[in-house]
């Protein structure tokens, strides 16, 4: 009876065993069927994921961009792996700006588009008119305008503190381009350096730690697609294939600037190529580079570029050139995870109203302003029109001498300013040395933020799942 009963429990605990068995199969093939469909998990990026749908809906965007300009486009699976490393990227960048608390309004949007439409002499209807004539839906433009605001004022937050360009490289860089104290004369021919040069590159990038072998890898791959371009492949195409560049999926394009713009290696290689032509390869900190020329030209004169007021007051080239500076402080207050902007905008709220009772805002600056001028009682000299950024220079345009401004907003977190005193000086020399400085920091800006890139980059926690060599780890995985 006993044998009988113990057969009986063993059969049907392998019944049920089978059953068991039979579901978890079940289960694991309606994984299986998860992780395929949209919903699957392309990348972790820290604590964030990015799915299939998320992957796909960018692919048919830069598809329809392709289109619209007849670029041949790579293969899917080509395309699909730099379609997700461009959104490991992206939500790296907004990650970090999270960290920062730098956050893009829908103000800030409109703002751009209202300038981006009054540039092409158009209005909002126009320009929306003009990008869906180019195969793109204005949402679409819209994310992506979001996006470039938010790399700027990453590069602001991040780069103007990297990059710092001292008096003796400013005499250096006019020594080398022979520009003179005092203006040209009238009709003077441009310097060379002045030329506009607009560029598109594919970069194969060389990370820190690569071994000689890796390198000599990368370099071969970078060799292989010259030979290509050689041949006669589509620049934009082998871009967007190969190239390990944030700007991949835009043909490579790098934008427009003087040829002293771009960094020395990329002007050395590019100064003798006309439109059209194609470098060689070139080996820079971040990789090796190919660029392609894709436009170049001498700008309008400087006289013709200037304000009116000011053209009008300089009287020529060979005048002066009559500019209203602002002697300025302020108190700074950075935006972070724990300082979001209502918690700064209150803190200098309180500030204002006790300079407004009395206290000298000098010392409040020494107290509480998180800027380098703080020792400085937040004081940062004479200001020039374009010396600080548009939300800082419109809010300190519209005070007046002793007058302390409400909280203002700035890509590097809020501030309270107040406008010590104004004059009218004759910035001749002083244009010359402000252009020089900004040309210095277009060569240094873009290699910083892609150093500081590379850095974030390296502290993440990335697993991509379409290309698993481009995963790396972390401690930073929060």
């Amino acid at each position: 009876m006993r044998t009988t009963q113990f057969n009986t429990l063993k059969t049907f605990l392998i019944a049920v065993w089978v059953v068991l068995c039979s579901g978890l199969v079940t289960l694991a093939q309606a994984q299986s069927e998860q992780t395929t469909g949209l919903d699957a998990i392309a990348a972790i990026v820290n604590d964030d994921v990015i799915t299939m749908r998320a992957v796909n809906r960018e692919l048919s965007s830069v598809k329809r961009e392709f289109g619209a300009q007849n670029i041949p486009l790579p293969d899917d699976e080509t395309l699909q792996k730099q379609v997700l490393q461009r959104l490991i990227t992206e939500r790296l960048l907004a990650q970090q700006a999270a960290e920062f608390g730098i956050e893009v309004t829908d103000e800030d949007v409109a703002r751009a588009v209202q300038m981006i439409a009054e540039n092409n002499d158009l209005d909002e209807a126009g320009l929306k008119r003009e990008i869906e004539a180019n195969g793109i839906e204005w949402d679409e433009y819209l994310h992506s305008l979001r996006h470039d605001i938010l790399i700027d004022q990453l590069r602001f937050r991040t780069v103007d503190e990297m990059v710092n360009i001292s008096e003796s490289e400013v005499d250096a860089y006019l020594a080398r381009h022979g520009h003179a104290s005092s203006a040209p004369a009238q009709g003077a021919a441009a310097d060379d350096a002045d030329e506009l040069v607009e560029l598109a590159q594919i970069v194969i990038r060389v990370p820190e730690s690569s071994s000689l072998g890796q390198e000599r890898e990368m370099q071969a791959k970078a060799e292989s697609i010259l030979e290509q371009l050689k041949a006669g492949e589509d620049f934009a195409t082998l871009a967007a294939s190969f190239s390990d560049g944030d700007e991949a999926l835009s043909g490579g394009h790098l934008g427009t600037r003087p040829l002293d713009g771009w960094p020395d290696v990329f002007a050395a290689a590019i100064k003798d190529l006309q439109p059209g032509d194609i470098s060689e390869i070139v080996r820079s900190g971040q990789g090796f580079h190919i660029f392609k020329v894709t436009n170049r030209g001498v700008p309008e004169p400087v006289a013709q570029q200037r304000a009116p007021s000011q053209a009008s007051e300089a009287g020529g080239d060979s005048g002066p050139v009559m500019v209203t500076q602002t002697r300025a402080r302020h108190i700074l207050v950075k935006l972070s995870q724990v300082m979001d902007d209502d918690k700064a905008r209150e803190r200098l709220e309180q500030l204002r109203q006790r300079i407004a009772h009395g206290e000298d805002f000098a010392d409040l600056a020494r107290s509480y302003s998180e800027d380098p001028s703080a020792p400085q009682g937040g004081d940062l000299g004479w200001l020039s029109p374009g010396e600080t950024v548009p939300a800082f220079e419109h809010a300190m345009d519209a005070l007046s001498p002793d007058e302390v401004s409400a909280p203002v907003r700035s890509p590097f977190g809020w501030h309270l300013i107040q406008v010590i005193e104004r004059r009218e000086k004759d910035m001749s020399d002083e244009l010359r040395r402000l252009e020089a400085r900004q040309r210095l920091y277009e060569q240094y800006a873009e290699p910083a933020f892609e150093d500081w890139l590379a850095q974030i980059r390296g502290q993440a926690y990335v697993e991509n799942r379409l290309d698993p060599s481009d995963s790396s780890s972390s401690q930073r995985r929060r």
